[in-house]
């Protein structure tokens, strides 16, 4: 009964978080859901950029609306970083094929992708939850000299 009823504590949760999401947006309220770590709320995604660089301490600049995927950069202390978020779970995994070629590693959350220097990703993980994957470039591997 005590899993239904923290499962029954999430649903509310994130209802109240969609249900609220619209109305005035000057006004913010200071215990707005979005200001609660991921790992507490238990759960990130599908998120709006807005929702993660709020709990990443961003105000994010969007650079990208597209069906497929929506982009915002964040420039914080802590380092710049990008957020990419996705309508579809398909749209992340065909992203990642694609920055595969760059290689790299990117903090990967369901329907969303945060690009950042490795130092700031371990920074943001614990906000975000997610899992850091590193790509592999193409072309030959470095060798020593």
């Amino acid at each position: 009964m005590g899993r239904f009823a923290t499962a029954g504590s999430l649903v509310l949760l994130l209802l109240s978080t969609a249900c609220g999401a619209g109305g005035d947006k000057g006004a913010k309220s200071k215990s707005s859901p979005t200001s609660v770590a991921a790992t507490v709320a238990g759960v990130v995604a599908p998120a709006k950029i807005e929702v993660i660089a709020d709990l990443t301490g961003c105000k994010v600049k969007i650079r990208t609306e597209a069906d497929e995927l929506r982009e915002g950069v964040c420039r914080t202390d802590q380092g710049d970083y990008l957020i990419t978020t996705f309508p579809a779970e398909k749209y992340k995994l065909t992203w990642l094929d694609a920055a595969a070629v760059y290689g790299g590693k990117y903090l990967v959350g369901t329907r969303w992708v945060v690009s950042a220097k490795p130092k700031v990703l371990e920074r943001l993980r614990p906000r975000l939850g997610g899992n850091i994957q590193q790509l592999q470039g193409v072309g030959p591997a470095p060798t020593a000299s």
